[in-house]
């Protein structure tokens, strides 16, 4: 069904769509499905997380604008836990090539350096992040021996704050406003990452010498 042309053109339809990073495109798709607006969405949700990393916070927002920011909120977390558990589950399944198929080899190894720093607390560490490929955590995680329940608490836990936030933005906020809030958002979110891949590069550093006396 996969090689269809008509699948492959809606498929990368919808890939070139995200790559806008223009919410409001998302939006408009979303919409024009009328009745079946929520599970399209949710199904995007899922395809954007096995699809790592295309942007989700794009249909979180447009989740928000089209159903209110509560109830976007709500969608946007479930779909998101659904898309999480299914890269955990894939990934388990199918071991390490299949995953970096998935994702890419440098961002799997990326994440393996939390786990090795952070062990399960990594699950929590990068889901408040913003911005920060949540679906590569969840492939990442697939391949360690942490347990399903914990992956998914930690997961549903961490994902909260972010989606609550990105909802109010995405409902009350309109035009620049919205615009601006976003950049402060890859702003926070970019500092906080290169401090934690210094504080990760200092660490190995660190255990290399002290391997070497």
């Amino acid at each position: 069904m996969l090689l269809h042309p008509a699948v492959r053109e809606k498929l990368s339809d919808v890939i070139r769509m995200f790559a806008s990073g223009d919410f409001q495109k998302v939006k408009e798709f979303v919409a024009s499905y009328g009745i079946y607006a929520a599970l399209i969405s949710f199904l995007l949700m899922v395809f954007q997380s096995v699809a790592a990393p295309l942007p989700a916070f794009l249909i979180t927002f447009a989740n928000a604008s089209l159903f209110g920011w509560w109830k976007g909120a709500v969608l946007s977390w479930s779909s998101a836990m659904a898309g999480a558990a299914l890269c955990f589950f894939l990934s388990r399944a199918l071991g390490r090539d299949a995953a970096e198929k998935f994702t890419s080899k440098a961002g799997l190894q990326h994440i393996d350096g939390y786990f090795e720093k952070y062990g399960k607390h990594t699950i929590l560490i990068c889901r408040l992040l913003p911005f920060v490929s949540f679906d590569i955590v969840s492939y990442a995680a697939g391949l360690t021996s942490m347990s399903f329940g914990s992956f998914f608490l930690a997961t549903g836990i961490g994902q909260l704050p972010a989606t609550i936030l990105y909802s109010y933005v995405g409902g009350m906020l309109t035009g620049g406003a919205r615009l601006f809030v976003m950049g402060l958002l890859i702003l926070f979110a970019l500092s906080v990452l290169v401090v934690l891949l210094k504080k990760l590069y200092t660490d190995r550093q660190n255990k290399k010498v002290t391997d070497t006396k």
